[in-house]
């Protein structure tokens, strides 16, 4: 006899980062029947349409993300829309979100909530005085998660939540656990940290879901005291209709496992000394490449922000496309592209592990670290560059050249 459908609500944080695998999620769920009422940012909401791909059973409802004076751009309701040190400011315009949540939860009636930092969901107030069940779901990597209750709020583990883990479970170099474990301490919103949020979150959901799987980070998995189900890393199935004729025909031109592909999310802007180190290791590797970047900090595009000469020297080979390109995972399984730059955010690792290109790990923040620890130390399915400085990316040409 097969399962009855749900009826399930999704809140995921207001980045693109959270946002994207949340819908992912939502299309596997869907495939198996289930219904989805998706919340999403309203002015994202039609930038997201074509990433869902079962319009019958997902809906996206637009909701309003109030600002009051909360330091924030009045447009601004993601993180890839502030600077990065003000992100965490979007966690009280989230809060303040609480109330239009509840009124549409109190007419939609799911069954559950997946959410992750919409902290308020579990508590009793909210989800439990309706009788709905609500799901915590992590899209960072298990292994990101553990070090940072371990570190960043070790009374997470007194609660009961987790065991131990060490900066040696994590292949961490001396300095690092110090600077990583600052992340965790930010504060989200108004008098909480993030990490703290977190805990509470985890001691008062109903269950407790995570993106990954045992044969990648089983190790990590055990490290959570609670049950914990774990939903794969839900990649999207490829079709060539999603890779676009033009980008088809450039990669065409190559010989198979020839071509270099370079991308960082869509939140990372690097300094323009970054940018150009990173632009010169790509030109002297001889190979051709497609790096897809931010502008970097204090230009407007990416052709004013190139080393002199640059443009010239690479023309035919060479194309840098300034922001995210959509349907990465299309790219990475072309047969001509054979290495990857990554940053080694949790959505772009596994789209590179399914497919043959080789992986070059160049993290920049807290959990990519881990993550690149994880790939090409324990795994071994990866080389990470040498940066002069500790986590910051900040490396010679030469040192890129060398692991491309």
């Amino acid at each position: 006899m097969a399962s009855p459908s749900l009826h399930i609500a999704m809140l995921p944080w207001f980045s693109m980062g959270h946002i994207t695998p949340f819908l992912q999620l939502s299309n596997k769920l869907a495939e198996r029947g289930h219904r989805i009422s998706f919340f999403i940012p309203k002015h994202i909401h039609a930038t997201m349409q074509h990433l869902n791909h079962h319009p019958n059973l997902i809906s996206l409802n637009p909701i309003c993300v109030p600002h009051n004076d909360c330091g924030l751009p009045h447009v601004a309701e993601t993180t890839s829309e502030v600077p990065s040190s003000p992100a965490s400011l979007l966690m009280t315009p989230m809060a303040l979100s609480e109330k239009d949540i509840e009124v549409h939860l109190l007419e939609l009636k799911p069954n559950i909530v997946f959410f992750d930092h919409a902290y308020w969901i579990p508590v009793p107030r909210l989800t439990r005085c309706l009788d709905i069940k609500s799901l915590l779901y992590y899209v960072i990597s298990p292994s990101s998660l553990a070090f940072d209750f371990s570190y960043s709020y070790p009374l997470s583990i007194s609660k009961g939540c987790c065991n131990i883990i060490t900066e040696h479970d994590l292949m961490l170099h001396s300095h690092e656990p110090k600077i990583l474990a600052g992340s965790g301490k930010l504060e989200y919103g108004k008098g909480t940290i993030c990490i703290e949020r977190c805990t509470n979150s985890l001691t008062q959901s109903y269950a407790t879901g995570l993106k990954g799987c045992r044969e990648i980070e089983g190790a990590y998995v055990e490290y959570y005291r609670r049950h914990v189900l774990l939903a794969g890393h839900v990649i999207p199935k490829a079709t060539a209709s999603h890779l676009g004729e033009n980008w088809a025909e450039w990669l065409g031109k190559f010989e198979a496992g020839s071509v270099i592909y370079c991308a960082f999310d869509s939140e990372c802007t690097l300094e323009p000394c970054q940018f150009q180190e990173l632009l010169l290791g790509l030109e002297l590797s001889g190979m051709p490449f497609l790096a897809a970047l931010k502008p970097p900090k204090g230009f407007e595009c990416v052709e004013s922000a190139f080393p002199q000469g640059f443009k010239e020297r690479v023309q035919g080979r060479g194309v840098v496309r300034g922001g995210w390109i959509p349907h990465q995972q299309f790219i990475l399984e072309h047969p001509s592209v054979g290495c990857f730059i990554t940053r080694c955010g949790s959505g772009s690792l596994p789209e590179a592990l399914v497919n043959k290109c080789q992986l070059v790990l160049l993290p920049n923040h807290g959990e990519m670290v881990i993550n690149a620890r994880v790939v090409g130390n324990s795994l071994k399915v990866g080389v990470e560059v040498e940066k002069l400085k500790a986590i910051k990316m900040v490396c010679l040409p030469k040192k890129v050249c060398a692991k491309l």
